[in-house]
């Protein structure tokens, strides 16, 4: 199963709505849309509550704030008056998933078994489970048990598409994370960064939830910003691996867009470039250099 992507950053549309992504796409049913009715740096043992990893408490005040991956990704995607995702947006689901196994490899948790001979692609190398200390977030908790057991061991590709839940093997669906979307909504709500409401869309309510503490988000997008353009360095192994996760499953879920909109014509055609930089390099090579974290770039590998 496969699931279409942007080919690189596209150039913004001016008649676009705020939220969209860098590319109109047709709209499908999504296993975590927010439903009522479906209720180079970086540490790889990241702790959000360890202050030992607080070195960016600029970005939402303290640590009892900070977000994880997942949670940046749906806060840069999330409008904020009317508090959902695009309706046209069918990416964000699976890049979601990407963002879940890239924070469980930063934090150490699983890893690609070694290279052989007959696996030295990234998409041959299956993901194994280096350490099951629960991390204490729910969603990757699950993530991580569903990885431990799950017998024979799967790639980066198959765990995406199982854990959004696309598989056609009914048995294989107890590997889904269901509603993680709405489940990621709430623990922003927890974090102060969301709240929540009700609307009405004619034919059916909907619980939404809109941006209430609007410097985090704006603090999260300062700092995409900076990331390409005062902060570029011009080596993704120089810059440090949250951030360019950040930026490259933020493209891969359509939400990048929203950050560099807002920017002038002239950073934007080059924070265009530098991502489109990023998003061109050999992924099978960059994973080989030092200090690489297989995981990464092996999801990286599958969205491109």
């Amino acid at each position: 199963m496969s699931f279409e992507r942007p080919d690189g950053l596209t150039r913004r549309s001016r008649g676009a709505a705020a939220g969209g992504g860098f590319a109109d796409l047709h709209a499908t049913r999504d296993p975590d849309r927010l439903d009522d009715d479906e209720k180079v740096g970086g540490r790889d043992d990241y702790d959000p509550h360890s202050t030992a990893d607080l070195e960016d408490e600029e970005e939402l005040g303290d640590k009892h704030t900070r977000l994880n991956l997942m949670e940046q990704v749906l806060l840069m995607g999330i409008k904020d008056r009317e508090g959902y995702t695009s309706f046209w947006n069918d990416c964000i689901s699976s890049g979601l998933r990407g963002c879940l196994l890239v924070e469980l490899a930063l934090r150490g948790r699983i890893d690609l078994e070694p290279a052989t001979m007959r696996r030295r692609e990234l998409s041959l190398r299956k993901v194994v489970c280096k350490s099951d200390t629960p991390t204490g977030d729910a969603i990757l908790d699950e993530a991580l048990r569903h990885i431990k057991e799950a017998e024979p061991t799967m790639t980066v590709s198959s765990w995406i598409e199982l854990l959004s839940g696309e598989t056609w093997n009914p048995l294989n669906l107890k590997f889904q994370v269901r509603n993680t979307r709405e489940r990621l909504a709430k623990n922003l709500v927890e974090k102060g960064v969301l709240t929540t409401e009700k609307q009405n869309f004619v034919l059916f309510d909907m619980t939404t939830h809109p941006v209430s503490n609007p410097s985090s988000k704006q603090n999260l997008i300062k700092k995409v910003q900076e990331s390409v353009l005062n902060k570029w360095v011009n080596d993704p192994h120089r810059m440090d691996k949250r951030m360019l996760s950040l930026l490259l499953l933020a493209n891969a879920s359509d939400v990048l867009e929203n950050a560099f909109a807002p920017l002038p014509d002239k950073d934007y055609e080059l924070v265009l470039r530098r991502v489109n930089s990023l998003l061109s390099l050999e992924y099978e090579t960059e994973c080989l250099k030092e200090g690489s974290n297989a995981v990464m770039w092996a999801v990286f590998n599958f969205f491109k």
